[in-house]
């Protein structure tokens, strides 16, 4: 049907195309005889296209395409492609039986010129065509790949972030997350920090669960890894190691899961305190394997308690691992545990002192009084813990002045309690009574 709504007039041209073929195939290996062979097989593609004979048009396109091929000449083949497309209302099944065989002679180019205008050529043909999308995305994975492998970073990256693969419904999830891993990849390569986190917005993590993607889950979370890294983000850090720590394939190998574990716990005490980050910890002191790695567990268990971190606590072991980085990066990160350590004596003295003097204080946590007030302020600052210092008289309370409505309330619940307590001990008494009455 046209797109008047008429039905159009279909026309059997297999016995002429049975003809046509062969004799075009003759001309093909004669000396020059290629251009005449393809000149003969457009005008039983025109027969074909305006008789609606599909079945004889694909045939014929596809045995143009692979006549070229045969001869080696690929500067005809892009001509050939082109030429076929652009033909007044060819058909789409003609346009993906050219595409899905041309896409196959890519790899066999004779050099990268030819392979470059072959790519450029099928991937201007698959531009807006819905039905060839799937072809589109792996055309401009190799065009990626081509400038990439001249060192052109910039154009590789924005070539794969021209396709919104996330919008094919005809790739697998499995291609499409391996298309969206390359574009991360590609955007962290040129430092792309914000474009790398767009990005990786657009993975489901929920995927991961399922079988057989056990390797591109260790990818996308290495990427990750780095794009936090340069974020100096640590809970993420932590975050993503523990999702590759967990990983089945990780979990076979002692090397791998061991490393993983390590970097887990070294992020996981570099992070800032939150709920999230108790959390984290208090699963890891629980796991039964940092028993295996040697160190560790104590660690944990330190960390894990009430009490003041003093110096030879395994600092110097944790920072050492490979993970930490280099350079810069490590004097970051050696600056940060010092902090963490700081922080959580601080927190440890306020759950245990309601006031205190700053010089018991520095004293305990082996500070000098403007180093412990600069951690201490900034620690108020971030809402960690509620402190109030004063100078003139050298004290430093972490306990809030209640109002008089909270002591009231306080008052009324301890009375409730008490009265309770009395209530269980003379009902406790009256029985014992009762029982030694009856004997």
């Amino acid at each position: 049907m046209n797109s008047d709504g008429q039905f159009e007039e279909k026309r059997d041209l297999t016995e002429e195309t049975n003809q046509k073929i062969p004799q075009a195939e003759g001309l093909a290996k004669s000396a020059g005889g290629l251009g005449s062979a393809i000149e003969l097989l457009m005008g039983l593609e025109k027969q074909c296209r305006v008789g609606n004979d599909l079945p004889n048009l694909k045939r014929v396109v596809l045995r143009a395409v692979q006549l070229c091929k045969e001869a080696g000449d690929y500067e005809k083949l892009v001509e050939t492609c082109d030429f076929v497309v652009k033909r007044r209302s060819q058909k789409n099944a003609a346009v993906t039986e050219v595409v899905k065989e041309a896409i196959t002679y890519v790899e066999g180019a004779p050099d990268e010129d030819a392979k470059m205008k072959l790519v450029v050529c099928l991937r201007d043909i698959t531009d807006g065509r819905i039905y060839v999308e799937a072809q589109r995305a792996r055309l401009t994975l190799t065009l990626a790949a081509m400038h990439e492998a001249k060192g052109d970073i910039t154009n590789a990256a924005a070539v794969l972030q021209e396709v919104h693969v996330e919008t094919y419904g005809s790739l697998s999830k499995k291609e499409k997350l391996e298309f969206i891993l390359e574009q991360i990849r590609l955007v962290l390569a040129k430092k792309d920090w914000v474009r790398a986190h767009i990005v990786s917005q657009k993975v489901n993590r929920k995927v991961f669960l399922d079988e057989g993607y056990g390797e591109l889950k260790i990818r996308f979370f290495t990427l990750m890894v780095e794009y936090f890294r340069s974020q100096k983000d640590a809970f993420e850090l932590c975050s993503a190691y523990c999702e590759m720590y967990k990983t089945p394939s990780v979990q076979e190998d002692p090397a791998l899961w061991k490393e993983a574990l390590q970097a887990t716990v070294v992020f996981t005490l570099l992070a800032p305190h939150s709920p999230e980050q108790q959390t984290m910890l208090h699963k890891l002191a629980e796991d039964e394997k940092v028993e295996a790695v040697e160190g560790l567990k104590g660690v944990l268990k330190l960390w894990t308690r009430n009490e003041i971190i003093r110096e030879g606590w395994g600092a110097q072991e944790m920072l050492s691992l490979a993970v930490i980085g280099e350079g810069d990066m490590t004097a970051y990160w050696t600056d940060m545990m010092r902090t963490r350590v700081i922080q959580h004596n601080i927190r440890v003295v306020a759950g245990y002192y309601q006031r205190v003097t700053g010089t018991r204080l520095a004293e305990l946590l082996g500070l000098g009084a403007d180093d412990l007030e600069k951690h201490l302020s900034d620690m108020v600052s971030e809402g960690d813990v509620y402190a109030r210092i004063d100078r003139p008289n050298d004290l430093i309370r972490f306990a809030k002045d209640k109002g008089s409505e909270e002591v009231l309330s306080d008052w009324a619940s301890d009375i409730n309690k008490l009265l309770g307590l009395v209530e269980t001990t003379t009902h406790a008494i009256s029985k014992e009574m009762m029982v030694v009455g009856g004997k």
